[in-house]
């Protein structure tokens, strides 16, 4: 379990290279100061950024495949967890960053930019109105009730794609309300920033219809 900050720096040091690091640590720097302007994280969080923010979004890439011939999708980027540390982290990756706040459109791309991102885009809309394409893996930290996210995004998915949706402590309940005969289709990983917290995983395409 990732119980500090200590912790949290060396759980992502170890799975990947400096520059990386120097990437992410440019967003703690400027998340920081934006959080000044507006509520893109609670004040509370901010001196545990690596534990609460940065490790608890690299830790989703051992439930993702290490090498992505499509998109990674991710929806609700909202101040960038898990999208730009994702981005930051594996710049072989795409990285696709949803997100329908004016503001929070603004900050991700300045973000981006300041990390010499070139391998992550926003996507400035609602994800209804976001052109569908084919994506390795999808995720979404607060973005929106297991059943919902899933219909929402079902467009996206193929029977290659990963899902990797950090839930909290209601993971095992919102799988537990998908209907009976497509709940095999995911199961709950613990967190490891968070003993009361999971990760919903699960892999294949989901229909809206179903």
């Amino acid at each position: 379990m990732i119980a500090s900050e200590t912790d949290a720096r060396a759980y992502v040091v170890a799975r990947c290279d400096a520059q990386a690091i120097e990437r992410l640590d440019v967003l703690a720097s400027e998340l920081t100061a934006e959080n000044q302007s507006q509520n893109l994280i609670a004040k509370a969080t901010l001196d545990f950024m690596w534990q609460r923010h940065i490790a608890d979004s690299a830790q989703l890439l051992e439930h993702a495949p290490g090498d992505l011939s499509e998109p990674w999708l991710d929806l609700g980027s909202g101040a960038g967890f898990p999208g730009l540390v994702i981005a930051a982290m594996r710049p072989a990756f795409e990285v696709v960053l949803v997100e329908s706040r004016k503001r929070r459109i603004e900050w991700l791309e300045r973000a981006a930019a300041a990390m010499g991102l070139t391998n992550c885009r926003v996507e400035g809309a609602r994800l209804e109105n976001v052109q569908s394409f084919e994506v390795a893996v999808i995720s979404a930290r607060a973005f929106a009730p297991l059943d919902r996210l899933l219909n929402l995004s079902a467009r996206f998915s193929t029977k290659r794609t990963h899902w990797v949706l950090p839930k909290g402590r209601s993971a095992a309940q919102e799988v537990k309300a998908l209907p009976k005969h497509r709940r095999s289709m995911f199961h709950v990983e613990q967190s490891q920033t968070d003993p009361e917290a999971g990760i919903i995983v699960g892999r294949g395409q989901w229909s809206a219809k179903a």
